[in-house]
């Protein structure tokens, strides 16, 4: 049974090796990612891992396609992947002090197009962030790309005060999750 990870993250790759699974091949999704006008967060991500799924099954019609998305929420503020600094910044000093929501969708189609769906909600609270704090952490450049403008995995755990819910969703796929999904399909783990 062939796996299809449709995604580029290095991260899910990382993560899927934690549970010894290693994807036959890596073929990213290449959809338009913009949330519809007044989206929520959960449905966001849910849409998001589901369509990544399905564009990337079409090229794959004989084998098992696993596809997730990570959001980060403050309230029903969906908050932008980091790709400057002046995102990242903005990104932390809204975090900073509070708690949000990591929501990780994970999305797996079978060789037959059955989707099956699963959603893991994580509460992350930063501890307040000093100016300085937050220069240190621009300087770094490790929010490059990351949704809320920063990387539970590195220099950010410092930063965070709790979390309830899943440390690998927050990273970028809930391993729990993936887990269930490949077994029902019959995955061999």
């Amino acid at each position: 049974m062939r796996l299809i990870l449709a995604s580029a993250s290095p991260r899910r790759l990382d993560l899927l090796a934690q549970i010894d699974v290693t994807p036959d091949a890596v073929d990213p999704a290449d959809i338009n990612e913009t949330p519809h006008k007044g989206e929520l967060p959960k449905a966001y991500a849910a849409r998001m891992a589901a369509e990544k799924a399905a564009a990337v099954a079409t090229r794959h019609d004989d084998a098992l396609v696993l596809a997730g998305d990570t959001v980060v929420a403050c309230g029903r503020r969906i908050l932008p992947k980091a790709e400057d600094e002046a995102t990242a910044r903005q990104c932390l000093e809204l975090l900073s002090g509070r708690r949000h929501h990591v929501l990780s969708a994970v999305t797996l189609v079978d060789a037959e197009g059955k989707a099956r769906h699963k959603l893991s909600d994580s509460i992350v609270t930063f501890k307040r962030l000093h100016a300085l704090e937050i220069d240190a952490y621009i300087d770094s450049a490790e929010w490059h790309g990351k949704a809320g403008g920063y990387a539970i995995q590195g220099r950010a755990a410092g930063l965070i005060r709790a979390l309830s819910g899943s440390h690998s969703g927050v990273v970028g796929l809930p391993l729990h999750e993936t887990r269930t999904l490949l077994v029902a399909a019959g995955y061999p783990l």
